[in-house]
């Protein structure tokens, strides 16, 4: 037998609520369903990460961090990208000496997600308040348990399930209300080059100086 309970399945789901009705998974091809999504804030979160290049093997970086630790970052992309003094240099173009900097911009934006589905059927058998048969528009006949306080439409009128006879054409609904949340990353490496070698200047000295004299 066939409940008209239900659990939704949405891994991004925290919250569920305002569960009227719901149809077995053998029906499923015999619901209607519509959903919304409405949006709330976002908010961001920024994380920026420095450190200097001591050397690059393969695809994997080594970074010397602001406390002085060696950390690896192992299989970078060979399409990622560093912006150092203007130029997009790749992994196999970044030198030890290099300063570079990871900013990351986490967005985190509330949603509320709303499902409405419905199904249609005659009476074939009705059994207050416990159950309801119905004869879906495929022929098939399917049990449903019925939640107290379910209404269903008939005539464009509601009723419940003590309003119910044989024969007569209804349409049952449920409508779910989901918290969801989504999440989105944004990565941008910078960098500038490592400073120049010192440039030696030679002096004349005081005899060089009369001799040019």
């Amino acid at each position: 037998m066939s409940s008209l309970r239900f659990r939704a399945r949405c891994s991004v789901l925290l919250v569920a609520s305002g569960l009227f009705v719901a149809f077995a998974a053998s029906t499923r091809a015999q619901v209607q369903s519509q959903t919304a999504t409405t949006s709330g804030a976002p908010t961001k979160e920024v994380k920026i990460e420095t450190g200097e290049v001591v050397a690059v093997k393969g695809n994997d970086l080594f970074v010397k961090m602001p406390d002085g630790t060696i950390r690896d970052f192992p299989n970078v992309p060979e399409g990622a990208r560093a912006t150092v003094d203007g130029k997009k240099l790749g992994i196999h173009e970044l030198k030890p000496g290099m300063k570079l900097q990871r900013t990351t911009v986490t967005t985190t934006t509330p949603q509320v997600v709303t499902t409405i589905e419905t199904v249609t059927g005659k009476v074939w058998r009705v059994n207050p308040p416990v159950s309801v048969i119905l004869t879906l528009e495929n022929g098939q006949n399917q049990m449903f348990k019925i939640p107290e306080g379910q209404k269903f439409t008939v005539n464009g009128q509601q009723t419940d399930v003590w309003g119910l006879k044989d024969g007569m054409k209804v349409t049952a609904t449920k409508i779910t209300t989901a918290e969801a949340t989504s999440v989105t990353e944004k990565t941008q490496a910078t960098g500038t080059m490592p400073p120049d070698a010192p440039v030696l200047i030679a002096t004349e000295s005081a005899h060089q100086r009369r001799l040019l004299q």
